[in-house]
């Protein structure tokens, strides 16, 4: 049932029960019924049917919460999935047309390093593309596990401090981190020459912050430009979630990206 519907029969039910029920005892038991016995009778009817109604009520509206909540993870996990596919072909695209110059004109060590970077792209999409939707994993789990597999394929070194109660996230502020954090650790596996990365989520009573750092060789901030390290895909993300970022770096001085968000409803 739809909730304005809902809305319609909370309306009328109370004068419906409490008006039919005088216009009962008026016609019709006003010599049987006391006018005191009447008003008790009409406090545990109202009552009873207002329980009734309420607890049928709240019911439906938890249904329809659920399949609506299901219905949102479902498509933000599957727009991400399209991202992910459409970013995969782009990339090797790109990287294949690199390997076939580089071997025509006799690069070899340049085409290995085109084809470890084609193998770590698709060791990466096949685990993002892998995680079944409806398999109920927490975000802080996926996140370690994904950070396992991504110091694997990459070599780098990576710590996770990740403090955060079940659910705290929306599903599709959940797809939003994740992309935030697997872009920017990308960066680091092709931009850094890092040994190592940290990343570290906490929540406070103001808000939460993600911090991801790393200990390679930075940039000059001013000297970047916005297309360039993903920089555009990550502040777009962070402003999907009403967010700020914060990227700081110096030449040998690794780089430290902050993202802070509001506070939630969820507990601590």
């Amino acid at each position: 049932m739809s909730y304005r519907w809902l809305k319609v029969i909370a309306i009328i039910l109370p004068p419906l029960i409490i008006g039919g029920f005088e216009l009962v005892r008026h016609s019709f038991l006003l010599h049987n019924l006391s006018m005191n016995a009447g008003n008790y009778l009409i406090i545990v009817l109202t009552f009873a049917v207002s329980y009734l109604f309420s607890t049928w009520m709240f019911k439906t509206i938890a249904v329809n919460n659920q399949r609506l909540a299901t219905e949102q993870e479902m498509r933000a996990v599957y727009e991400e999935r399209e991202r992910l596919a459409k970013e995969l072909h782009d990339n090797i695209a790109q990287t294949l047309f690199l390997l076939k110059v580089d071997l025509k004109k006799g690069k070899i060590a340049e085409a290995k390093g085109l084809v470890n970077s084609i193998d770590a792209n698709v060791r990466q999409a096949i685990y993002n593309l892998r995680m079944n939707p409806g398999e109920r994993i927490s975000f802080s789990t996926r996140v370690e596990n994904w950070l396992n597999e991504w110091s694997t394929v990459s070599g780098i070194d990576s710590k996770a401090s990740i403090q955060l109660k079940e659910g705290y996230f929306s599903p599709s502020e959940e797809v939003q981190l994740f992309g935030i954090l697997q872009e920017a650790f990308a960066n680091i596996r092709k931009h850094s020459d890092a040994k190592s990365a940290v990343l570290v989520i906490h929540i406070s009573p103001t808000g939460w912050e993600m911090t991801i750092e790393d200990d390679g060789k930075g940039f000059s901030v001013n000297d970047i430009k916005l297309t360039q390290y993903g920089l555009v895909m990550l502040k777009e993300r962070v402003e999907k979630i009403n967010a700020v970022i914060d990227i700081s770096s110096d030449s040998n001085q690794g780089t430290r990206i902050t993202v802070k968000g509001s506070g939630k409803s969820g507990s601590l």
